[in-house]
């Protein structure tokens, strides 16, 4: 048996823009791991009153590796599995990811 993840495209588990109150601004999942809305937003609410008060950059949460920068009002969060690496996570949080999801949300929202 190999200590090596498998390789995968799937890196990303789930994106999620919270405002300064906890409130869903934008929502991403990409598996099943909260097949509703309400276990979505519940999971977003527990993330929220976790890091909005922190000084850290990453959180192990409910079997995810959690990276999360907070900007004025914005809570900016990108959730990969137990495993994956935070370096990868963390460069889904630079100016030109957000940019690219922010314009292709504009065209299909």
């Amino acid at each position: 048996m190999s200590c090596f993840q498998e390789p995968s495209l799937y890196t990303i588990k789930a994106i999620s823009i919270l405002d300064n109150d906890g409130n869903r601004v934008f929502g991403k999942y990409y598996d099943d791991a909260f097949p509703s809305l309400k276990e979505q937003k519940d999971f977003e609410k527990n993330l929220f009153d976790k890091t909005h008060k922190a000084n850290g950059d990453i959180i192990m949460l409910d079997g995810f590796t959690i990276v999360y920068r907070s900007n004025v009002d914005l809570f900016f969060y990108v959730m990969g599995g137990a495993n994956e690496n935070e370096v990868r996570l963390t460069s889904s949080l630079t100016a030109s990811t957000l940019t690219s999801l922010f314009r292709s949300c504009s065209t299909q929202c």
